[in-house]
């Protein structure tokens, strides 16, 4: 198959490989979520950049030393799915930011497999993929945690994963700390994370 170098090129009701993004080279961000392309907005809105750097420092000084890998977008994390044999992938999401505790999982391409903790920051544009396609596409794949991080609201939903399907907690509010189940030394004031924005 031929290098993509146009967006435009592509058919969008066509579904596509991991093969396939492989090829293309074209500018606007994308990912594949079950062979179909979702259109990545260009640049995350400054509200976005400011939320996702304070809970990058928060949780990068909480990782700094521990057996695990902390990533922020662009990210390539490779979903396999319910059909583990099928050696096709058709599904790669770049989380706003994820940690990988299995380090086998680690290439130089990403993250192949589920990541223990994924959170998104929603903005005006992805909230209906973030709360729909990806919460479904996380919880098949056993992502162990996934936050929603709803600026619009200063709070902070998070899932965790039980017996195969997300339960959620109380949702993480102004005035409240955050407290990550699976890492339960992960913890910070909510306000810090959405003051001056």
């Amino acid at each position: 198959m031929p290098v993509v170098t146009n967006f435009s090129d592509l058919d969008l009701s066509k579904q596509y490989t991991y093969a396939d993004y492989l090829l293309w080279q074209f500018e606007e961000r994308v990912e594949l979520i079950r062979g179909f392309i979702k259109k990545m907005s260009p640049a995350p809105s400054r509200t976005h950049q400011v939320v996702s750097r304070k809970l990058t420092r928060y949780i990068d000084r909480y990782f700094e030393h521990k057996p695990c890998g902390f990533f922020v977008a662009p990210f390539d994390v490779r979903l396999v799915g319910k059909n583990k044999k099928n050696k096709e992938l058709i599904t790669v999401v770049q989380p706003d930011l994820c940690v990988v505790c299995d380090l086998e999982k680690l290439d130089e391409r990403g993250c192949l497999g589920a990541p223990d903790l994924v959170i998104e920051i929603l903005s005006l544009g992805n909230s209906k993929i973030e709360m729909g396609e990806k919460f479904r596409l996380y919880e098949e794949n056993e992502v162990k945690e996934y936050w929603i991080v709803k600026p619009i609201e200063n709070s902070i939903f998070v899932y965790t994963l039980q017996n195969g399907k997300y339960i959620g907690l109380k949702p993480c509010i102004e005035g409240e700390k955050i407290i990550s189940p699976l890492f339960p030394d992960l913890d910070f004031e909510i306000d810090k994370i959405f003051e001056s924005i």
